[in-house]
C-alpha cells in the first residue's frame, strides 16, 4: 500500500437535538473526515472524532488539523506499507494525539480491506454478521422528557439504555427511571464527574441493578477507580482512562474496573484496539464500543469493531437518524429491533455521499505526494 493523496474535510454538522453530559452541551459537531487515496486509486475513509473544544480529552478539531497537516500526513504520504499495523510504529514517536492518528489509521484499514476484497470486519478478525446496539441519552433538566426518551428508545428495540449523570443529577434520576422501567438493561455514564469524596453517593446506585457505571472518576486515574470498585457493587466501566494497551493492562492488574469501553479514536487506531481486545479476551474482561457522536464514517468503523468476539455488550452505535437529519453515507446506518447488520461488502461497507459531504464541509485541504 502506498498512499499518494490525502484530503482533510473539516465538517460542521448540526445534530437533531442538543446532547448534554457533565462536560457541557453540544449540538454543532465540528470534526474531520479524512479521505486517503492509494496509487491504484482506491479510496479509504476515516473520521477524526474531535469536538470544537478540548473537553472529553485534550484534543480538539483545530489542534488535530495542525497535527495531521504538519506531522502525520507528511510522514504517511508516499511511504510503502505492507499492512496498516505499521502506522502505529510510524506514529509512535509523537506523544498522544490519538484522535488524529486514528483518522489516518482508519482510512488505511479501509483501503487495505478494499484491496483484499473483504469487509473491514473480516479484515480485523470480526466474527459476527450482526451486532446488538444500545443508545446514549444526555442529561435532561426535565425528568419527564428523559423518561419519554427512554420509552421511545426501548420501544424501538435498543438493547441497552445509557443515561448521562453528574452530581445532583444522579441517584434521584436513576430512581425515577427504575420506577417506570424496572427491568430494562440500564447503565449510567459520569464522564469523570465524581471523586472519591462522592463514594457514598455512588454506593446509593448499587440497589438499582445497573449494568455498569462508566468512568465515574478522573480520566486516567486507575488507583482511585480501583479503590472505588472495592466499595461498590456496580461494575465500573473505564472509558477516558484507557488511551493505550498499557493503560488497559494496568487497569486489569489493579482491578480498576470490570468492563472496558473501547473507542478506537481514543487509543489511536484499530491496531492498538486489536491488542487491547486480545488482552481483554485473555482476562475475561467484557468490552463494548463507545460512541463519539460520529457521522456515518466513524459509525461504520464502530460497526466493524463491534463484530469482534470480546465485544459482548451492546455498544453506542445507534442509527444515523438518532443524531442527524441526514448523514453523509449511503445507505445510512439503520437499526431494527436493536440490531445492526455488519456490512459484507469490501471496506467499511458504506459509500460516502459526496454531495452531502460537500454540503457540511467548511474547510478542505488536499495533500499529494
Amino acid at each position: 500500500m502506498k498512499i499518494i493523496e490525502i484530503t482533510m474535510h473539516r465538517m460542521n454538522m448540526r445534530m437533531k437535538n442538543p446532547f448534554t453530559t457533565s462536560f457541557g452541551t453540544e449540538q454543532d459537531r465540528e470534526f474531520i473526515i479524512l479521505e486517503a487515496k492509494d496509487e491504484d486509486g482506491t479510496i479509504g475513509w476515516g473520521e477524526c472524532v474531535t469536538s470544537e473544544s478540548p473537553l472529553y480529552i485534550e484534543e480538539f478539531t483545530k489542534a488535530a488539523w495542525v497535527m495531521l497537516e504538519e506531522y502525520l500526513i507528511p510522514l504517511t504520504l508516499g511511504r510503502e506499507f505492507s499492512h496498516p499495523d505499521e502506522l502505529t510504529d510510524l506514529f509512535e514517536p509523537f506523544k498522544r494525539n490519538n484522535l488524529a492518528k486514528a483518522a489516518i489509521d482508519a482510512a488505511a484499514w479501509d483501503i487495505y480491506a478494499k484491496q483484499q476484497g473483504i469487509s473491514l470486519a473480516q479484515a480485523i478478525g470480526g466474527c459476527r454478521t450482526d451486532i446488538e446496539v444500545g443508545v446514549s441519552l444526555g442529561i435532561e433538566d426535565d425528568i419527564e422528557k428523559l423518561l419519554n426518551n427512554i420509552k421511545e428508545k426501548t420501544e424501538e428495540g435498543y438493547k441497552r439504555i445509557k443515561v448521562k449523570i453528574k452530581p445532583g443529577k444522579d441517584v434521584e434520576v436513576v430512581e425515577q427511571i427504575r420506577k417506570q422501567f424496572p427491568d430494562i438493561p440500564l447503565m449510567v455514564d459520569a464522564n469523570s464527574a465524581y471523586t472519591l469524596d462522592d463514594m457514598e453517593t455512588l454506593k446509593k446506585l448499587d440497589p438499582f441493578n445497573l449494568m455498569m457505571i462508566e468512568q465515574p472518576l478522573t480520566a486516567g486515574d486507575l488507583i482511585d477507580h480501583a479503590e472505588l470498585q472495592k466499595h461498590i457493587k456496580t461494575p465500573i466501566c473505564l472509558d477516558e482512562s484507557i488511551h493505550s494497551y498499557d493503560d488497559a493492562r494496568q487497569a486489569i492488574q489493579l482491578g480498576s474496573g470490570k468492563i472496558i469501553n473501547m473507542k478506537v479514536g481514543r487509543v489511536g487506531g484499530i491496531t492498538t484496539m486489536k491488542r487491547i481486545h486480545e488482552l481483554c479476551k485473555e482476562a475475561n474482561v467484557p468490552m463494548w464500543c463507545g460512541g463519539m457522536l460520529e457521522s456515518g464514517v466513524g459509525r461504520a468503523h464502530n460497526i466493524a469493531v463491534t463484530s469482534l468476539s470480546t465485544f459482548t455488550l451492546p455498544g453506542d452505535t445507534a442509527a444515523s437518524s438518532r443524531y442527524w437529519e441526514e448523514d453523509i453515507i449511503d445507505p445510512e446506518v439503520y437499526v431494527k429491533d436493536g440490531i445492526v447488520q455488519v456490512p459484507a461488502s469490501p471496506g467499511i461497507g458504506y459509500e460516502v455521499n459526496r454531495e452531502k459531504l460537500a454540503k457540511y464541509t467548511v474547510e478542505k485541504k488536499t495533500f499529494k505526494q
